[in-house]
């Protein structure tokens, strides 16, 4: 059965199957390889993106349960890479081996589009699911302060507008 979703801003039909991970529809039949396979069980993050603005584990979630809605990769959050997180990340050096970044600073946008100005802890409890094998977490909180600092949530992406 085919499935409509918009992706990045870009209106898109998947003819695959209805339980088919939305990851794998990203990876596999869009080529958009940012979005990362960490798990495959919803434990570290890799995988984020967003559906209709809210942070989501693409790796369980179905196509069928995104039909008709409006789904962001890192791609999609700044096509120039010029996001106040991105800029951020770039700026503190926060990736070390990189492969949990894109689920990081997806995970990170979610938070400052509801928590414009986040505390230590309110930061910490937003990303204690997205898992870093390198352990970047201090860097992670701090360039989470300075995107907040340089209108991060006012910038959004272009696909969630």
């Amino acid at each position: 059965m085919p499935f409509k979703i918009t992706v990045n801003g870009q209106p898109r039909t998947v003819d695959v199957p209805g339980d088919m991970p939305l990851l794998w529809v990203i990876r596999d039949v869009l080529d958009l390889h940012g979005t990362k396979f960490g798990c495959g069980i919803s434990m570290c993050g890799a995988c984020t993106v967003h559906v209709e603005g809210e942070a989501t584990r693409s790796c369980v979630t179905s196509i069928a349960e995104v039909n008709g809605k409006r789904v962001t990769t890192i791609e999609g959050l700044s096509p120039s890479g010029n996001h106040p997180l991105q800029k951020a990340w770039m700026e503190i050096d926060v990736p070390q081996c990189g492969y949990c970044q894109a689920g990081q600073i997806m995970n990170a946008a979610a938070l400052l589009k509801k928590n414009p100005k986040p505390t230590d802890a309110q930061i910490d409890s937003a990303m204690e699911g997205n898992l870093c094998r390198c352990g970047t977490y201090l860097r992670i909180r701090e360039a989470i302060h300075q995107a907040a600092g340089n209108g991060a949530a006012k910038a959004g992406s272009k696909s969630e507008e």
